[in-house]
């Protein structure tokens, strides 16, 4: 990702009463001891009607600990891995859809919501379609038929289960101007009229799943608001050709060595009134920290600055009426992406990496609390 650089500092010293303020009693409720208890994120999130959600590896529900918090303050899960071609289809003709399956049933036996991601992605391909592809055994024809089976068979198999789809993701250059990304793999062989079938595909196969366009770096991120500018446009001219885009997804992936986009609110806000949904799909808040395995933050303002960042995207989330669902990309640091993907940074999370509770949780908890009695009440599928 690329953002324009603004530092935390002033921020940062801002939040640092803020976090202060926090109860200790929110502290010491963050495990999720009960599905639903009335001060869980789920059941505040459900007093305006909003899904509070988390990525989730499968695998790691064998430990209880971790599918308690899982299940006891979340109220939509999204597949980290397992619903992603590379994974349900690793040899040609062959599937695989025991993870997305396994969080199929966990979410059902908890009265959770699933997100399905991702259809169509530049990346976590199977090698044996990458390859085909580049050694010219797969033609761009059969590339493009291989692509409608993939997405009519997997949309199908979970047809009824799942509430939102992630059908394309990442797209867009981070350049200015942005614009669909001529090297995108997919884009590259296919052209651009793919996203547009990709869509009409996934509602053939699932008419009454909600069907979303997600990204980075889409919501002001950038520091320029060049990408949001180009989805927006984009978008904008799916939906006047009638091509059944339901959702914008912010991935919401932020960094405290940058300044907080401060426009997320407003370009949430005029998705929506495009009469889409948008969502908030992925978020974690990362920082400088000492090594990637106990993930202390080395700037001792780091972990309000997190708080803060948490605390404002989502307030940008609950501030427009069509903001469904709040998704973080996984919620305890032992098993974040961050410091395999960005040396030296970390502590991304709401739990730490002994699954204990930040000031980052408090802050959300209080938000819903307060969202209570003022955000605007969400409606339609899934509220």
């Amino acid at each position: 990702m690329r953002r324009n650089p603004r530092r935390l500092a002033a921020t940062a010293i801002a939040a640092l009463a803020l976090i202060a303020a926090v109860s200790a009693r929110a502290i010491a409720d963050g495990g999720g001891s009960s599905q639903g208890s009335s001060d869980s994120l789920r059941s505040l999130a459900a007093q305006v009607g909003l899904r509070v959600g988390t990525a989730v590896i499968p695998y790691d529900l064998d430990h209880p600990d971790y599918a308690q918090i899982a299940a006891g303050q979340f109220s939509v899960v999204t597949p980290g891995n397992e619903m992603k071609w590379q994974v349900v289809e690793p040899t040609r003709g062959t599937y695989d859809w025991s993870g997305g399956d396994r969080l199929v049933q966990f979410a059902r036996a908890h009265g959770q919501l699933v997100r399905g991601h991702t259809l169509v992605w530049h990346n976590q391909l199977p090698d044996w379609l990458t390859q085909g592809v580049a050694n010219g055994t797969i033609s761009n024809a059969q590339l493009r038929n291989l692509l409608h089976k993939h997405i009519t068979d997997e949309v199908t198999h979970f047809r009824g289960e799942i509430w939102q789809w992630d059908v394309a993701n990442e797209f867009f250059t981070d350049s200015n101007p942005s614009g669909i990304n001529p090297t995108d793999f997919w884009i590259s062989h296919l052209g651009t009229g793919i996203l547009a079938d990709a869509f009409r595909w996934a509602h053939e196969a699932d008419p009454h799943a909600l069907l979303f366009y997600n990204d980075y770096n889409i919501a002001g991120e950038d520091g320029t608001n060049a990408k949001s500018d180009a989805v927006y446009a984009w978008v904008k001219q799916m939906l006047a050709q009638g091509v059944p885009i339901n959702g914008i997804g912010d991935q919401g992936h932020l960094d405290t060595q940058y300044g907080f986009p401060t426009q997320m609110q407003q370009d949430l806000q005029r998705f929506a009134d495009l009469g889409l949904k948008v969502a908030i799909t992925e978020a974690d808040v990362r920082t400088f920290v000492n090594d990637p395995t106990s993930q202390q933050p080395t700037d001792p303002l780091a972990a309000s600055a997190q708080a803060h960042y948490y605390d404002d995207m989502l307030k940008a989330c609950l501030a427009v009426r069509s903001c469904i669902s709040f998704s973080v990309w996984g919620f305890g640091d032992a098993d974040s992406w961050v410091p395999g993907t960005f040396a030296g940074e970390g502590y991304a999370g709401l739990y730490d990496v002994n699954l204990q509770p930040k000031p980052a949780y408090s802050d959300l908890q209080q938000d819903l609390e307060l969202a209570a009695h003022g955000a605007p009440h969400r409606s339609g599928s899934g509220a």
